[in-house]
């Protein structure tokens, strides 16, 4: 099985689009849009009555699926997030959300995390001018994220400059689409992340 195909099936085992696979995802050949059942033999069936533990279960596992983390590493963040001063929901998805790659691909500057985590691992990407490729590396309000100049003239970056001047990035983020440079203003909101914390809180709880 290719990964692309992988990917995709655990979009349709959620019944929703987690955008791992960027512009295919966006596209025609979104196998969410194309086939529309749960993977496997069984997956014209009616879906059963879930139970409280497997609503909360499936949460975080989308949770996990859409920042590319394992179970250990979500688990990881999520105990730090219990030992900080706030409600835990909110700084668990400020964690994740103030994530190198995250960053990168809320800034527009990739269609998926996945690419962002490659680019930065990579050492395309800048944080305050000094070259960073830890992927989970944690920005800061103020951080200026940009995409090194050399990287810019390469392949892989053909029209980025373009394309950022017809993105809108989160409230937090701000962007310069010339320099190819994101600047973070703000800590990440709840609004914009599309998970429902309260039951991920409540898995790990338990």
């Amino acid at each position: 099985m290719s990964r692309i195909q992988a990917k995709c099936k655990v979009c349709r085992r959620y019944g929703e689009k987690m955008f791992m696979k960027g512009e295919r995802c966006m596209g025609p050949k979104c196998a969410s849009l194309r086939r529309g059942t749960r993977p496997g033999m069984h997956g014209k069936r009616p879906k059963r009555n879930v139970s409280e533990f497997g609503t909360q279960l499936m949460e975080k596992q989308k949770m996990r699926y859409t920042y590319g983390l394992t179970d250990t590493a979500l688990e990881k963040v999520f105990t730090e997030a219990q030992q900080k001063a706030g409600k835990t929901g909110e700084v668990l998805m400020q964690i994740l959300e103030r994530r190198l790659d995250n960053v990168v691909y809320r800034a527009g500057f990739t269609v998926s995390r996945g690419i962002a985590r490659h680019i930065v691992s990579h050492g395309h990407v800048l944080v305050n001018g000094r070259r960073v490729n830890i992927p989970s590396y944690r920005v800061r309000k103020g951080d200026v994220i940009s995409i090194r100049p050399q990287s810019l003239a390469g392949q892989g970056f053909e029209g980025l400059a373009n394309a950022l001047k017809k993105y809108n990035p989160p409230a937090w983020i701000s962007l310069d689409p010339e320099a190819c440079a994101a600047t973070v203003n703000d800590l990440p909101k709840e609004e914009g992340v599309g998970r429902n914390l309260r039951l991920v809180v409540e898995f790990y709880s338990k």
